[in-house]
């Protein structure tokens, strides 16, 4: 599961680059004196002298700051974070974008090896989108990006971050051009990863990101979840060692309760309005009998899983924190949803600490969290559940699957989420 809402807020923007045109203009008046008195000539020629020499004089001053202020209005040009520009882009046979190379400056051996790291990074890039490009029907979410458009250009810089300095392999930005962006690759996180050299490595993690170059691109309205409650005064919520003390069917008793004030367990975009549900154990889709009957069939098997997690002794031993999570105060919503354009099974989304709710008779303060279930995928090989859902969609696991794989995901992720608000990136992949 890997991380950038559901829940209204701004989200982070992702760094980009942006270009900016700037022209300057020399013009040298020199009026004609008219001529008074035996020096007129004279001082007409000192005059216009004087002004020439300095025009040459602001020239020479003004001018080197326009240059040095240039960051390249044309498309084609790309500025690097060290601000030296490269404008020529290099070419991927079969491909409408092109791969840019941001120079890094310097002339030391320092200079010489991050110059020859990003070198190396761009054949390597290179080499994987060739790769790609030859087997462009094995990767789904690059197919549909090409075939959109979606993708302007790529460039590799010396390293890449974002606008609170967190390093990123990868990042995808978008431009101001609409339904397009660019993607940005760390030269220094090629090598620190071992991609360097290496493009057949390199070509399912760069495959993997084009969720994020469709969805991105993806300019179209969302649609509008409802309001959070925010008068929670009675809300039930137990501190931990309140929880710990209860016995398993006292913690399903405050699950219910928290469902009649807070608890959601259905999509509140209605993503599954409409759609096709599973039949457990098998990738056999059965089409719903009312709009709503695969919501309200989901609805049911989540609230089944949910009260496993609270009542069975393995999930308080194996994942405490999922438990105690669900009952005091920090989830708000688990439910499976469809997110067609996301190749995640489960995602955990919290609101930003500027956003915390006041609930319960001891004013605690929270970041509403939900978990999210995405109905048609299926677990990755890196997912901690991989090997217990056997390659079944998550709409088609059991409840007994289920929850150990709703656990696993509050467990991993909810403490760390919640200390930064996760809204940066998954703000754009609300159903």
């Amino acid at each position: 599961m890997k991380h950038h809402s559901v829940f209204p807020g701004t989200p982070l923007a992702s760094q980009a680059y942006r270009t900016a045109s700037m022209g300057q203009e020399l013009i040298c008046d020199l009026r004609t004196l008219q001529r008074i008195g035996p020096h007129a000539g004279r001082r007409f020629w000192a005059s216009c002298f004087g002004g020439v020499i300095l025009g040459l004089l602001w020239m020479g001053a003004v001018i080197p700051l326009a240059m040095g202020s240039h960051k390249g209005a044309d498309e084609h040009h790309v500025v690097s974070d060290s601000g030296i520009e490269q404008s020529v882009g290099h070419a991927i046979a079969g491909a409408p974008f092109q791969i840019y190379l941001s120079e890094g400056g310097g002339t030391d051996e320092q200079g010489s090896r991050k110059q020859a790291r990003v070198d190396d990074a761009l054949q390597t890039v290179i080499g994987a989108f060739n790769h790609m490009m030859a087997h462009r029907t094995d990767y789904a979410r690059f197919d549909e990006a090409l075939s959109k458009g979606a993708l302007q250009k790529v460039i590799i810089e010396p390293k890449v971050v974002n606008r609170d300095g967190k390093e990123f392999l990868i990042l995808v930005v978008r431009t101001a051009q609409p339904n397009q962006v660019k993607l940005l690759i760390s030269a220094s996180g090629l090598e620190e990863q071992g991609y360097l050299n290496h493009p057949e490595q390199l070509v399912p993690v760069l495959a993997r990101e084009f969720q994020w170059v469709v969805s991105k691109s993806d300019t179209t309205p969302k649609r509008q979840a409802k309001e959070l409650p925010s008068d929670l005064k009675q809300a039930p919520i137990k501190t931990n060692q309140e929880i710990a003390e209860l016995s398993g069917e006292e913690r399903d008793h405050v699950l219910q309760a928290l469902f009649r004030t807070y608890l959601t367990t259905t999509d509140r975009y209605n993503s599954l309005e409409g759609q096709s549900y599973y039949e457990t154990g098998s990738t056999t889709r059965i089409p719903p009998a009312q709009p709503d009957s695969t919501t309200k069939l989901y609805d049911i098997r989540v609230r089944e899983a949910l009260q496993k997690i609270v009542r069975e002794p393995y999930f308080q031993k194996q994942t405490p924190k999922a438990v105690r999570s669900l009952l005091n105060g920090k989830i708000w919503n688990v439910a499976f949803a469809d997110i067609h354009n996301r190749d995640w099974a489960t995602r955990t989304r919290v609101v930003p600490r500027e956003q915390s709710i006041t609930v319960g008779e001891q004013d605690k303060t929270i970041q509403p969290a939900m978990v999210l279930i995405n109905i048609h995928r299926s677990a990755s090989p890196d997912d901690p559940f991989f090997e217990e859902t056997r390659g079944l969609p998550m709409g088609a696991l059991p409840a007994e699957t289920l929850a150990r794989v709703i656990a696993r995901e509050i467990q991993d992720n909810i403490t760390e989420k919640s200390m930064r608000g996760h809204v940066a990136q998954d703000e754009l992949s609300a159903p």
